[in-house]
């Protein structure tokens, strides 16, 4: 049996890998900074390097 340690960001329009360990969770939802977990509510994208989420 394998352990999954880590998941794409629940944002859409995210491109990150989460390690869940370290996930912010919305909803049992992993996700990799604050900005996706809320939405996006500024326009503000995740701050990781290759990633232009929003």
């Amino acid at each position: 049996m394998a352990t999954v340690s880590q998941m794409k960001c629940a944002c859409s329009s995210c491109l990150c890998i989460v390690e869940l360990k370290d996930a912010i969770m919305m909803q049992d939802q992993p996700y990799c900074s604050d900005a996706c977990a809320q939405g996006h509510p500024q326009g503000q994208s995740c701050g990781h390097s290759g990633c232009g989420c929003c």
